[in-house]
């Protein structure tokens, strides 16, 4: 998906020379597609890479990208969907969205983005903040920064999701930043296929975990990495960088054995593939219990959505699996829009 953060970078980064601009969404009221911190690169030939709504303020935000290339001054602009003469009023959300549009130039040090995609091939989180400032604004003055999640100038407790700073020079809009979510299949039978290519097109980075020569070939996970090591073969580096994992080799020892490697490192969710007897007896074998993670474990795996074809599964594992990565909690979304 061309819509992660770190794909944006990396279409940006070999085009880095040529002019760009790039919009975050600072501030919104009301409903809205996308939350403050949501970005978006504009290209002087009118390209862009990302979205900051369901494609219907994209062609209005490029002209706007345009001038601020052109003036070389930052851009703010105000989308209300809840007026009829607003150029938004067709989204029919009913929100106020606040965009800052910030030109890349040499002199801002294309406002810190090498940085950033130096953080995320290295596997680093961190913050990202950007100084709210007024429009028309100076772009050549204006300074952007990253900061490690062990260098940062403010509590990182308060900035969980995006939010404001204030500090004497000003306020700055504060990004949390991190890899792509990191998900474990340890098992590369045929249904795990569609896990893989769903949490592919989430944007996730994907890892299958099988030693048997017939499983995890390469043509069945084109966008996962394969590591054909057995449980045992594992170092704890392999389990360490991973968020989540779905254990559904469909043997007991090899589920136990994986289980076992698992329970030793602190992932967010883990999910076992089967019924319940059947999760007993593979944690009686791993010698561990319900309460041996230290993150959410899940067996049966996942959410009583209803079907029972893979792909069913499947979605069933990463809904649950994305809410809890992602702090949520299983509600309608009429009842958290009102």
């Amino acid at each position: 998906m061309d819509h992660q953060i770190e794909d944006l970078l990396e279409h940006w980064l070999p085009l880095a020379d040529d002019a760009w601009v790039l919009a975050v969404i600072t501030q919104i009221q009301g409903s809205a597609y996308r939350k403050p911190g949501a970005m978006m690169l504009f290209h002087e030939f009118g390209q862009g890479v990302g979205m900051l709504s369901g494609g219907c303020l994209e062609a209005d935000l490029r002209r706007h990208a345009q001038k601020a290339m052109q003036t070389k001054q930052v851009t703010c602009v105000t989308y209300d969907a809840s007026d009829e003469s607003d150029a938004s009023y067709r989204l029919g959300c009913g929100g106020i969205v606040d965009i800052m549009l910030i030109p890349l130039l040499k002199e801002n040090h294309d406002l810190g983005l090498v940085e950033l995609v130096q953080a995320f091939r290295h596997g680093r989180s961190g913050f990202y903040q950007l100084p709210l400032v007024k429009a028309g604004t100076d772009a050549r003055q204006y300074q952007a920064a990253f900061y490690p999640e062990a260098l940062k100038p403010f509590p990182a407790s308060d900035f969980v999701r995006t939010g404001v700073f204030t500090q004497e020079a000003g306020e700055s809009l504060i990004i949390p930043l991190r890899p792509r979510f990191h998900l474990g299949i340890f098992g590369g039978g045929i249904d795990a296929k569609p896990i893989a290519a769903m949490a592919d097109t989430l944007g996730w980075q994907v890892t299958v975990f099988d030693g048997r020569t017939a499983y995890a070939r390469a043509a069945d996970f084109p966008h996962a990495h394969i590591v054909k090591l057995t449980a045992g073969e594992l170092t704890a580096n392999h389990i360490a960088q991973l968020d989540c994992a779905v254990v559904m080799n469909h043997n007991l020892g090899l589920d136990a054995a994986a289980l076992k490697v698992i329970q030793a490192h602190p992932l967010a969710y883990v999910a076992l593939l089967g019924p319940a007897h059947r999760r007993d007896k593979v944690l009686g074998m791993a010698g561990l219990s319900t309460e041996s993670f230290s993150g959410v474990f899940s067996a049966p795996a996942g959410l009583a959505l209803g079907g029972e074809l893979p792909s069913a599964v499947a979605l069933s594992i990463l809904a649950q699996c994305h809410g809890v990565l992602h702090g949520a909690t299983l509600q309608h979304l009429d009842e958290i829009m009102r």
